[in-house]
């Protein structure tokens, strides 16, 4: 189809606009590439008598995609309507498209409102054989275009294998820094920052632990909690929702930065068999991360409805036929004057599926508090389950004693540049006017102040009443009995499902699974606040003989 020029109907020149891209930032920062095609364009115009009516510029966009705000611009102003100019003048047609689809549907998109793409170096008619030879020419950069992604991503791949980051933005909490060279290019890897990484640990301890006065936080009371308090992120904007689960589901933080998840394109997950696994400075134990992970999958309503949570029953949610596995529910008899545990398998598929088994709701009750009250809730119990915990406080010493030291750096650091420009106003040197100083003295006070509320974050855990001791336990002993004998449903309910996994109900016998992890940070909360919803992992006592 040949376009219809008005202009060179009537004998006008035609109206040129000039449409310029480059595919990386680098390119766009070394600011060559585009004043180069500027120039040839204006010649080529100017030669044929062309005035330039426009120019577009997309710098360091990919054109394997339309998906480009000036591109976008320039087929707006073509297409709707009294378009400004005649003919789209390129340096070659990769730089208009490098999608044979996406060029050609364009081309006619803007050969039906009368205006034509023009290339400098690949000059091509309106005839038959003309469309060909440019459709030739888009299929020829389309299959380079994917040869180059081809090799960039092996490259790529191969420097993730060798332990190097691949130059995007570190993640909150990590920075990069130098660890060799490689001809002309400098090789970086991921180091904890150590400011941000304050920030991280609070987060996490938030999620797990909470803040001293409410048990664990879900992922919005935590970025509720955080924006409340001033805290951003590296951008300066307030923590939301699906960042804040980003970050605490990251590997990177228990060490393991995982590179070529997704397809750059599609953005699709790749499998895990392709996913490359690079090795760096942990912020987060690893026990501790996949600990959380594990906590947050069973807080999913997918995994534990909100009725096992909030339900009236005690062990809704937590007690177990023993035969099939199934959960045990609430039937009543004699219009609801009493009340048992019956195995839902066999209540809703018939003795077929499992024989079940049916216990008096108070008696189970009782059983399972008074087990929990006497052999579990005592000042023994509780220091022989913690004491891995307390040996792990002692070698922790010299992990605080680092980050102490690098914060103490950091805030140094900070209050030396502060006093550098003070001196410098002093002395006349600089202005103090001058609204660059203005913003730099800002900024270094923000930096300073960020990493003083760091450094006091770090020594508060240190403190003595942080650390796990006779007393706490004996305190948390006190208060727990009292609640899981005296308390009311929901309080009782709360603390159970604190410290039990699963109650397997059996014939003869009950057995009652539940985990050290829970018991520790409830013992760090004196026991005064429930935790949140447990996952079913039975790893709390190592002897057999202590589950029965």
């Amino acid at each position: 189809m040949k376009a219809i020029l008005p202009n060179a109907e009537q004998g006008a020149p035609l109206r040129a606009a000039l449409y310029m891209r480059v595919s990386t930032g680098r390119q766009a920062e070394s600011d060559l590439s585009i004043p180069d095609q500027r120039r040839q364009a204006t010649a080529f115009c100017a030669a044929r008598g062309w005035p330039v009516a426009a120019e577009f510029v997309d710098a360091g966009l990919s054109g394997t995609t339309d998906n480009r705000p000036e591109l976008q611009r320039l087929l707006e102003m073509a297409t709707g309507g009294g378009s400004p100019f005649d003919v789209v003048v390129v340096h070659s047609l990769s730089r208009f498209m490098r999608d044979a689809f996406l060029q050609e549907m364009h081309v006619r998109r803007l050969a039906k409102a009368g205006v034509r793409l023009v290339s400098m170096t690949q000059e091509v008619g309106d005839d038959p054989v003309g469309v060909m030879v440019r459709q030739v020419f888009a299929l020829f950069d389309e299959y380079q275009s994917n040869e180059i992604r081809k090799h960039v991503s092996r490259s790529m791949n191969e420097n993730a294998r060798q332990g190097f980051w691949n130059g995007a933005a570190p993640p909150f909490g990590y920075t990069t820094v130098a660890a060799g060279e490689r001809g002309a290019r400098i090789k970086k890897k991921l180091a904890v920052d150590t400011v941000e990484a304050e920030t991280v640990r609070l987060i996490f301890r938030l999620v797990m632990e909470g803040d001293g006065t409410s048990g664990p936080m879900g992922i919005k009371a935590a970025a509720c909690w955080l924006n409340e308090r001033g805290y951003r992120t590296r951008g300066g904007a307030r923590w939301g929702i699906g960042p804040l689960h980003a970050l605490v589901t990251n590997t990177v933080y228990k060490g393991e930065a995982v590179f070529n998840r997704r397809d750059s394109k599609t953005r699709k997950e790749k499998p895990a068999s392709e996913h490359i696994v690079v090795a760096c400075d942990a912020i987060i134990e690893p026990a501790r991360f996949d600990a959380l992970q594990a906590s947050l999958k069973a807080r999913n309503p997918k995994a534990s409805p909100p009725r096992v949570v909030t339900g009236p029953i005690l062990l809704t949610g937590i007690a177990t036929c023993a035969s099939c596995g199934g959960g045990m529910t609430l039937r009543t008899g004699k219009s609801g004057r009493y009340r048992y545990y019956a195995c839902a398998t066999c209540a809703q598929k018939g003795k077929s599926a499992c024989k079940g088994r049916s216990v008096p709701m108070d008696r189970l009750d009782d059983a399972v508090m008074a087990r929990i009250s006497d052999e579990l809730l005592t000042p023994e119990r509780v220091a022989d389950l913690l004491h891995g915990l307390m040996d792990r406080q002692t070698r922790k010493d010299a992990d605080y004693a680092a980050r102490l030291s690098a914060l103490r750096a950091k805030l140094s650091g900070a209050e030396a540049r502060l006093g550098r420009l003070y001196q410098a106003i002093e002395n006349g040197i600089a202005d103090p006017a001058d609204p660059t100083l203005k913003d730099r003295v800002a900024a270094i006070k923000t930096e300073r102040d960020i990493a003083q509320a760091a450094f006091d974050r770090a020594v508060a855990e240190m403190r003595p009443e942080a650390r796990i001791t006779e007393d706490r336990i004996a305190a948390f002993v006190d208060v727990m009995r009292q609640n899981v004998l005296t308390g009311d449903t929901s309080f009782r309910r709360a603390y159970l499902r604190a410290v039990i996994d699963n109650v397997e109900v059996d014939d003869t016998e009950i057995r009652i699974h539940g985990r050290r992890t829970v018991l520790e940070r409830l013992v760090m909360g004196g026991g005064a606040a429930p935790a949140g919803v447990p996952s079913f992992v039975r790893e709390w006592r190592t002897r057999q003989d202590s589950n029965l």
